[in-house]
């Protein structure tokens, strides 16, 4: 395939490494929803079922339990509010997931803090609610594709519109 020289020039002026993509005017070209499939690799879902909210969700008390295998009171104790958030210290899964005695259950519990710590970092050292919803939805074989793209360009509007602020999302796939 021959490289059109003048047109790869062209483009050079467009490129903003400030946000690692193509900026013209106000408008930025990010990635799309195909590509963002591509890049999470989850073209084996389903297409036409987009990830919504559930309505009549179970309490996150009762999500950790189902998730976790663990007693109401050991959840209980290790679910902490940090601002608007509900959260359980990353720790604590940790340690459940090297002395969990089920080993079904430590596979279900890992996953749960990668997405949370990498994909959606919203407390430092802590794994948010939100993401239990995330991970159930998962189960259905829905893709999550939409929302991690809203929720990656709610972060970076918020950033840009108040022109500081820390960008809560996945990094790595804004520079994929």
């Amino acid at each position: 395939m021959k490289v059109d020289k003048h047109l790869f020039r062209a483009l050079a002026q467009f490129w903003n490494p400030a946000y690692s993509c193509f900026t013209f005017g106000k408008v930025d070209l990010v990635p799309t929803i195909e590509e963002y499939m591509a890049l999470l690799q989850y073209s084996k879902f389903q297409v036409d079922r987009a990830y919504s909210r559930a309505v009549n969700v179970p309490t996150f008390l009762k999500k950790l339990m189902h998730i976790t295998g663990m007693s109401e009171q050991w959840v209980a104790a290790q679910i902490k509010q940090k601002g608007d958030s509900k959260c359980i210290p990353w720790k604590s899964l940790k340690d459940l997931i090297l002395a969990h005695l089920d080993t079904k259950k430590r596979v279900d519990v890992f996953p749960l803090s990668i997405y949370d710590l990498v994909v959606f970092p919203k407390v430092l050292g802590h794994v948010d609610e939100a993401v239990m919803d995330l991970l159930d939805r998962l189960d259905k074989r829905v893709t999550p594709v939409p929302a991690i793209l809203a929720e990656t360009f709610r972060s970076l509007n918020a950033c840009r519109k108040a022109g500081e602020g820390r960008f809560i999302g996945c990094a790595q796939l804004l520079l994929a």
